[in-house]
C-alpha cells in the first residue's frame, strides 16, 4: 500500500517550488515577473539551501546561466513571465539544437487577460517553435506533480522541458499532496564535446535532424504516461487543455467523452484516433488555438468547434461560466449551471495609481512642467502608472523606452524627449539603448528612478541593490559611472522629493543637446516601511489655504478636498513633502505624526 503523502494548503507557486525541492533542483535563475515570481522567492527564502539560487539581470542572462549549469549535468531551472521568454528566445531557439546533459525546465508563465502583463502571447507556442516539450498543468496539483517529473522528461530526451502555469494557477491556493524534499549530491562537470555544444552550421544541420527525429517519439511518450489522455464516454466529446481542463470537468455531463491535453507536442496518429471515434467534438483551450489546429489536421468526418468557428474567443482568461456557453452553444450542455446576470458591483472601479509618496510622482510632474511640449517614452515598472499623470506616451516592453526614445528623436528633431526608465529595467536592457543613444548621437533625456529595488513584481534585489537574492552582500553597482562609462556627458543624481532642484535640472537637461541622464534617487516608499523609516506626516494649515486646488491636481492618494474646499491629509502621508513645494499659499507643512 502506498504510504498517503502530507497535504498542505499552498499557492500554486509554492506549490510548484516544492516540487523543484522534491525533484533536487541543483541551479536556480530567473528574472522577476508577474505571476511567476513567487516560485524563485519561495526557493531564496530556504534555509541552507543544497543549491546555487539568483536573480539574474535579465531572462536571457538567466536562460544562458542555467543551461550552462545543466550542460555540467546539474538539474537546472529558469523562470519568468511569458513576456520574458521574448527576451530569452535566443539561446531558447539553439538549446533545443544543443539539448541538455542535466535536466533543463524553462518556467514561463502566461497571463491570459493581460491581468499584469502587456500581451496575452501563449508560451505553448514557443515550444511548438523551439520543437521541445510542453507541460500545461489543469489546476495547482498537477502543477506540483509535473514540475517535479519534469526533470525526468528533459533527461529522458535530452531536451529542454517548458513549463507553462498560468496565472490562476500560480495565484490560486488548494491543498497539495506533496512529497519529500530530495536534496541533490550531484557535482557539475563540463564535458567538451564541441559537435554538440558549438553551433556553426557544420553541427546545426545534424542537430536539427536529431532534434526532428526526437518529435514522435516525445509524442508517443507523453500519452504513454498519462500526460494526455482520453475518456471515452459517448459520440461527442470535449478536448481541453491546461486550466481548461478544470473548467470543463466542473459541468461537463457524463454522457460527454473528455479529452484532456496536459503535455505537447500532441501524437498526431492518438489524436486522430480519438477525433476519430466522435461525430463531434469541442475544443476548450486559453489563448492560441493549438489544439483545434491539430483537431482540424487529423479531422475527416469529425465537426470540430472551437474559436476558429466563433464558438469561444482567442482572447481573455477563461471561466466555468465562459466555458458553459460554449459547451451550450454547441449543444453539449442543455441548461447554464452558472448566473447569467453579473454580480452588482459594490465598489466602483478605479484605475490603478502611484502609492503615496512615491517618487515618479514628482519626476513627472515635473516632467510635465518643463517639457510642456514634450514626448514620453515609458517603460515596465510601478512608473507605467504614469500614464494616469499624462506622463508616459509609449510603453512597449522592458528597456524599450530610451530606444523608441531615441527613433522619435531622430524622426522629430524638434520635438523634446523624455525617456523614463526604473534602475531594474535600466539594468535589464536599457543599458543597451543607452549606449546605442549616444553612439547614433540621439537627442533625449533619460530619467532613470531609481527606488534601489525591483518593486512591482515583490520587492526582489537587483545589482543596484547591494545583495543577491540570497542576502550576500555584492558590489553596488554606481549608476552615474555606468552612463559615464556609455559616453554620456550630461550625468545628474537628484532627490526627486526637492522638486526645486529637480525642476532646475531638468531645464539644465533641456537647453543641452545629445544624450542627458538624470537619476531620481529615492527608495521605493513600501521598502522604506517595511525598513521602519518613519517621517513626519505633512499638514494642511486650513487658515492659510487658499482653496486653489494645486495640491489635490498633483494627484497624491493622500490628500483629499474638504467639503469647504481646502485640502487636507491623511494617514496616508509618508512625509514626502513634495506637496508643500508645490502649495503656492505656503499651507503645507511638517508637522503630523510619523508614519
Amino acid at each position: 500500500m502506498a504510504e498517503e503523502r502530507k497535504k498542505q494548503y499552498l499557492l500554486g507557486n509554492d506549490a510548484i517550488a516544492h516540487g523543484c525541492l522534491e525533484a533536487g533542483i541543483d541551479f536556480v535563475s530567473g528574472y522577476p515577473g508577474t505571476p511567476s515570481s513567487e516560485v524563485v522567492d519561495t526557493l531564496r527564502r530556504v534555509k541552507d539551501p543544497w543549491y546555487y539560487l539568483e536573480w539574474s539581470v535579465n531572462e536571457k542572462v538567466a536562460f544562458e546561466n542555467a543551461i550552462g549549469a545543466c550542460w555540467c549535468g546539474l538539474r537546472a531551472i529558469v523562470t519568468m513571465k511569458h513576456v520574458g521568454l521574448n527576451v530569452a528566445a535566443d539561446p531558447l531557439m539553439t538549446s533545443s539544437y544543443t539539448g541538455v546533459k542535466g535536466g533543463f525546465v524553462i518556467l514561463s508563465a502566461d497571463d491570459p487577460f493581460a491581468h499584469s502583463s502587456q500581451n496575452e502571447q501563449d508560451s505553448r507556442m514557443y515550444a511548438k517553435f523551439a520543437q521541445i516539450p510542453c507541460l500545461d498543468p489543469k489546476d495547482v496539483q498537477q502543477a506540483h506533480d509535473m514540475i517535479t517529473a519534469a526533470w525526468d522528461l528533459s533527461e529522458k530526451f535530452s531536451l529542454p522541458v517548458l513549463f507553462r502555469p498560468t496565472t490562476r494557477i500560480c495565484h490560486s491556493k488548494s491543498d497539495v499532496a506533496l512529497g519529500e524534499e530530495s536534496p541533490s549530491p550531484r557535482k557539475g562537470e563540463f564535458v567538451r564535446d564541441p559537435k554538440q555544444y558549438v553551433v556553426i552550421p557544420a553541427h546545426t544541420r545534424p542537430l536539427h535532424a536529431i532534434l526532428t527525429k526526437k518529435q514522435p517519439e516525445v509524442a508517443k511518450y507523453l500519452v504513454e504516461a498519462g500526460y494526455n489522455s482520453a475518456e471515452i464516454r459517448g459520440t461527442r466529446a470535449v478536448i481541453a487543455g491546461g486550466i481548461s481542463v478544470s473548467y470543463v470537468e466542473e459541468i461537463l455531463p457524463e454522457d460527454i467523452s473528455l479529452i484532456r491535453i496536459g503535455a505537447y507536442p500532441i501524437d498526431q496518429n492518438w489524436l486522430a484516433d480519438v477525433v476519430a471515434k466522435h461525430t463531434e467534438v469541442l475544443i476548450v483551450e486559453e489563448l492560441m488555438p493549438v489544439i483545434e489546429e491539430a483537431a482540424r489536421q487529423t479531422a475527416t468526418t469529425t465537426t470540430v468547434h472551437g474559436k476558429l468557428d466563433g464558438y469561444l474567443p482567442h482572447e481573455g482568461e477563461f471561466s466555468s461560466a465562459l466555458v458553459a456557453k460554449a459547451l451550450m452553444k454547441a449543444g453539449f450542455l442543455t441548461e447554464n449551471p452558472f448566473p447569467t446576470e453579473p454580480a452588482q458591483e459594490v465598489v466602483a472601479v478605479r484605475p490603478p495609481i502611484l502609492c503615496p509618496g512615491c517618487l515618479h510622482r514628482s519626476v513627472f510632474y515635473a516632467m510635465k512642467k518643463v517639457f510642456r511640449d514634450g514626448v514620453f517614452p515609458s517603460d515596465i515598472g510601478c512608473y507605467t502608472l504614469g500614464l494616469q499623470m499624462g506622463a508616459v506616451d509609449t510603453t512597449i516592453c522592458m528597456g524599450a523606452s530610451i530606444t523608441v526614445g531615441s527613433g522619435i528623436s531622430h524622426a522629430c528633431p524638434e520635438t523634446p524627449v523624455v525617456s523614463t526608465i526604473g534602475d531594474s529595467t535600466f539594468l535589464h536592457t536599457g543599458v543597451n539603448g543607452l549606449i546605442n543613444a549616444v553612439y547614433n548621437n540621439a537627442n533625449q533625456t533619460i530619467i532613470i528612478l531609481d527606488n534601489r529595488i525591483t518593486a512591482m513584481t515583490g520587492h526582489q534585489p537587483n545589482p543596484n541593490t547591494g545583495v543577491t537574492a540570497t542576502g550576500v552582500p555584492s558590489p553596488k553597482i554606481s549608476l552615474e559611472e555606468l552612463a559615464r562609462a556609455c559616453g554620456v556627458s550630461f550625468v545628474e543624481s537628484v532627490d526627486p522629493y526637492d522638486l526645486t532642484d529637480l525642476l532646475e535640472t531638468l531645464k539644465a537637461a533641456k537647453e543641452k543637446p545629445g544624450v542627458k541622464v538624470i537619476i531620481a534617487k529615492q527608495p521605493c516608499v513600501i521598502m522604506n516601511k517595511r525598513n521602519g523609516v518613519k517621517r513626519s506626516r505633512y499638514v494642511v494649515d486650513a487658515d492659510r489655504c487658499v482653496k486653489c486646488g494645486a495640491c489635490i491636481r498633483y494627484g497624491c492618494p493622500a490628500l483629499e478636498i474638504c467639503e469647504d474646499g481646502t485640502s487636507v491629509t491623511t494617514a496616508l502621508c509618508t512625509g514626502c513633502g513634495v506637496c508643500a513645494d508645490i502649495c503656492p499659499a505656503g499651507a503645507i507643512h511638517r508637522g503630523g505624526a510619523k508614519q
